[in-house]
C-alpha cells in the first residue's frame, strides 16, 4: 500500500478514450483498489463529447470526497472539461489529449505528416474505427498479442462529433496536473504529449510504452496515479 497518503484516500475516477471501453483500466483498478483507493470506472457512450462529459460528472458527483480524474487517450478531453467539478482535486492525463479553450481532438491532431497518422478508417454513419489489421501496431503494440487481437475486435466506434467537441473551459487551467508520456506512442506521438503538458504546466513522467499503456503496464500507470493522489493530499 502507499505509505506517501495518510487518512482516508480520494476517490479515482477513470475515463477511458476512444475505441475501447472501461474494461481495460482492470489492471489499474486492481492495484488501486489493492492499494485502499475508492475506484469509480466510467463507461462513455463516446459519441459527442458533451455526451461523454456528462458520464465522469455524474461518477464524480457519487463520491463523497475529492477525486482524482484519470483520463485516456481522448479520454484527457473528457476530463478537461469534467474536471472543472469542485470536488475534482487533481487530472492525471494518461498519454492523452490536453485540449485548451475552443481546441478539440480533432484541432490538436491537425495535419500529421504523411503516413504519421493513426489508421482511421473513413466514418461508417458517423462513427470511426481503426483498421483493425493495424490496430495492435498502432494502438497496443506491447500488450499481450492475443488481447490486442481482441481489442481490436471489440473495439468501441468513435463518434466523429466526439473528435470535433471543443473544450469551454479547460480544467488543467485551474487544477493541478500530472501527465505520463508513453514514449512509443504510435497514436499521439510522444512530442505532442510533452507539448500538451508543458503548455498544461503538468509534473510529467516519461515510461516506454505504447498508447495501450495503461492495459499493459497497469503498474506504472496506478503507480503514478498515486503519486498525483499523495501530493495532492500532502497539500492539504
Amino acid at each position: 500500500m502507499n505509505k506517501s497518503v495518510s487518512g482516508p484516500r480520494p476517490s479515482v475516477v477513470l475515463v477511458h478514450g476512444n475505441f475501447v471501453d472501461g474494461s481495460g483500466w482492470k489492471g489499474v483498478y486492481k492495484i488501486l483498489t489493492r492499494d485502499g483507493y475508492p475506484v469509480s470506472i466510467v463507461q462513455n457512450p463516446t459519441v459527442s463529447l458533451a455526451d461523454d462529459v456528462a458520464v465522469p460528472r455524474r461518477a464524480i458527483g457519487a463520491q463523497s470526497g475529492p477525486v482524482i480524474l484519470v483520463g485516456h487517450s481522448y479520454g484527457g478531453a473528457v476530463i478537461s472539461e469534467a474536471g472543472n467539478d469542485p470536488k475534482v482535486a487533481a487530472l492525471v492525463f494518461i498519454t492523452a489529449f490536453a485540449p485548451d479553450k475552443g481546441e478539440s481532438v480533432q484541432t490538436l491532431i491537425g495535419n500529421p505528416p504523411p503516413g504519421a497518422g493513426p489508421p482511421i478508417l473513413p466514418p461508417q454513419d458517423g462513427f470511426l474505427s481503426l483498421d483493425r489489421s493495424k490496430f495492435a501496431a498502432s494502438f497496443a503494440a506491447d500488450v499481450d498479442a492475443d488481447e490486442a487481437e481482441f481489442m481490436a475486435a471489440s473495439q468501441v466506434p468513435a463518434g466523429v462529433e466526439s473528435l470535433s467537441g471543443a473544450v469551454t473551459t479547460p480544467a488543467w487551467r485551474t487544477k493541478p496536473s500530472w501527465y505520463l508520456v508513453a514514449t512509443a506512442d504510435k497514436m499521439i506521438p510522444p512530442p505532442a504529449q510533452q507539448s500538451m503538458a508543458k503548455r498544461a504546466g503538468a509534473t510529467v513522467t516519461e515510461a516506454e510504452g505504447s498508447h495501450s499503456i495503461f492495459v499493459s503496464k497497469p503498474d506504472v500507470v496506478a503507480s503514478f496515479i498515486e503519486q498525483a493522489a499523495a501530493s495532492v493530499s500532502a497539500s492539504k
